[in-house]
């Protein structure tokens, strides 16, 4: 966060009402501060343990204090009470990974290298405002990421007494959505108020509306078929230590199986080492068994936190191999889809993102070929700096600087020459 990794628009402080403020309720307080975070939210947390109502008014009225003491208008700060277990256990067909996207440029990292892995989206227009730039943008971050199906929620909904001007957001979410190759025309379009959900008041722009949203999130965006029957791979996200148990990796389990017990190897950055799962967990829970698609954490056997870096990836023993040079089919996106506005030769050196990371490569192009132009596809050689988990099949996204400038197919191995070791010293 202090280094910008992590933006922050605002903040969702969670506090637990059997315990009210904690000492790490002022770490978090002090840090939203310290990063500028200009917005809190408090949630009060297991509020259906507590049944002395008079708890629950003073943990938040302790919490309002804080609020003021760090700087924040503790008076007119949401404070909203609940049970995130309730609330877990009401969608009762499908368990969701939820991912908030409010600046596609900030997550966009995240989304191509696979550290957030969606399987349908929920776009949410403001009733007063329409689509807005921003719109435009998280539909081209869906496409782009191979999101195939969303759900259309229309926020502020109480704010509009003209009903014709919702008809006309919807008309132009619709429009928009077959702009950007979607089924415009079928695309669910509900229309609701959060805040109405949040303060209990107005049911049909309320709460009925977001139960409505989780029904049609529920019928419309299918189940994803998940590749069981391959050997496993685990593209790590990130690393921590539980002391006096070992080390954790955690990430999207991408293919096959993997069980307590189970045998396994790492590779990526130059490092490759074996271990063995001697523990899964996923949504708090632990588990006995893991299957392509489930976000999880595996706890490894002898393994220090530094062993292990993102952009690994944990797989079946002899699996899948590192290498550094591939030939690959790309697709060049065009001055309009946010790509290049200018060619390039041979040399160029993007940054190729594949599964969780990301290496600086450098482009050859085939013989005969002289330039590359925006919008073309076209296969290219690529020679990474460093040998990475690479397959033939694998898709990866090409970026340079802050901007998407193709995606692509990895089509066959090549072997490095002494020309590729000595470009990269």
């Amino acid at each position: 966060m202090i280094t910008g990794t992590s933006q922050m628009d605002g903040c969702i402080l969670v506090v637990a009402a059997t315990d009210g403020q904690m000492p790490q309720t002022r770490e978090h307080l002090l840090l939203a501060r310290q990063i500028g975070v200009e917005h809190v939210v408090v949630f009060v947390n297991k509020a259906d343990v507590v049944e002395d109502k008079e708890m629950l008014d003073l943990v938040e009225l302790e919490i309002r204090e804080l609020l003021t003491e760090y700087g924040y208008d503790g008076e007119n700060t949401p404070v909203i009470t609940g049970s995130a277990l309730c609330a877990l256990e009401c969608c009762v067909h499908i368990h969701y990974h939820y991912i908030c996207v409010i600046k596609a440029r900030l997550c966009l990292k995240n989304m191509i290298t696979g550290t957030s892995q969606m399987d349908g989206c929920i776009l949410v227009v403001a009733a007063t405002d329409g689509q807005m730039p921003q719109t435009r943008e998280h539909l081209l971050l869906a496409r782009q990421i191979g999101v195939e199906h969303v759900v259309v929620f229309v926020n502020k909904a109480d704010v509009v007494e003209d009903k014709e001007m919702l008809d006309l957001v919807e008309l132009e979410i619709r429009e928009l959505l077959t702009e950007y190759g979607y089924d415009g025309e079928n695309t669910p379009v509900i229309t609701g108020s959060a805040l109405c959900a949040l303060e209990v008041r107005i049911p049909e722009l309320g709460v009925n509306s977001i139960m409505k949203l989780l029904e049609v999130v529920d019928n419309h965006i299918p189940l994803p078929k998940r590749d069981l029957d391959k050997p496993f791979l685990l593209p790590v996200e990130g690393v921590c230590s539980i002391p006096g148990r070992g080390t954790v990796v955690t990430g999207t389990l991408e293919r096959g199986m993997i069980k307590k017990g189970d045998e396994c190897e790492f590779l990526g950055h130059n490092r490759c080492f074996k271990s063995i799962i001697t523990g899964i967990e996923m949504f708090h829970q632990s588990l006995e068994r893991a299957e392509a698609g489930d976000n999880m954490g595996a706890l490894v056997r002898g393994l220090k936190r530094e062993d292990v870096r993102r952009g690994m990836v944990m797989c079946k023993p002899g699996s899948i191999q590192p290498h550094q040079k591939v030939k690959a089919q790309v697709y060049l996106l065009s001055k309009e889809e946010g790509g290049r506005h200018k060619p390039f030769c041979t040399n160029f050196m993007p940054i190729m993102f594949s599964h969780t990371w990301d290496m600086a490569c450098i482009v050859e192009l085939l013989p005969g070929k002289e330039m590359v132009m925006p919008g073309e596809d076209t296969s290219l050689i690529l020679a990474l700096r460093q040998p990475m988990a690479l397959d033939r099949g694998q898709r990866f996204t090409l970026r340079d600087g802050n901007q998407t400038i193709g995606t692509g197919l990895v089509t066959e191995i090549l072997p490095v020459t002494e020309d590729d070791k000595y470009n990269w010293g």
